[in-house]
């Protein structure tokens, strides 16, 4: 499925909230870039962040064998060593490495009963 929607292109770029790397389908990524390029180079955070996502934007190509090449200052950013993990975020994925992954999980989880903003919005969803 994900060689019929991205041709076996991605491209990899950071999160700017999270050491985690950012992994997308070339195509999404070409909407994503055309409206963060769209922003006013005027704008402090605007300019922010079209230098750290666009930056370092890589494109990579998914191999025979399903793999993706992580070029190294990437995996420095998201201090990826062996053990990594891929968490599926609609129309990209995100990859961790599995310590921060852990540790960030079970913030999300002790911060889950604290955050009553998205109450009502989460309240229509069923899992």
């Amino acid at each position: 499925m994900l060689e019929a929607v991205a041709s076996n292109q991605m491209v990899i770029t950071i999160d700017t909230e999270d050491k985690c790397l950012l992994i997308y389908p070339l195509k999404e990524w070409e909407v994503i870039q055309e409206k963060i390029s769209a922003l006013s180079s005027f704008s402090k955070p605007a300019r922010r962040i079209q230098r750290l996502l666009i930056g370092h934007a890589t494109d990579v190509d998914i191999d025979s064998a399903g793999r993706l090449l992580v070029a190294g200052p990437l995996r420095e950013y998201a201090q990826l060593d062996k053990k990594v993990v891929l968490v599926g975020q609609g129309n990209k994925f995100e990859l961790w490495s599995e310590a921060l992954w852990e540790q960030t999980r079970d913030q999300y989880i002790d911060e889950a009963g604290d955050d009553a903003s998205m109450t009502a919005e989460l309240e229509q969803i069923s899992l």
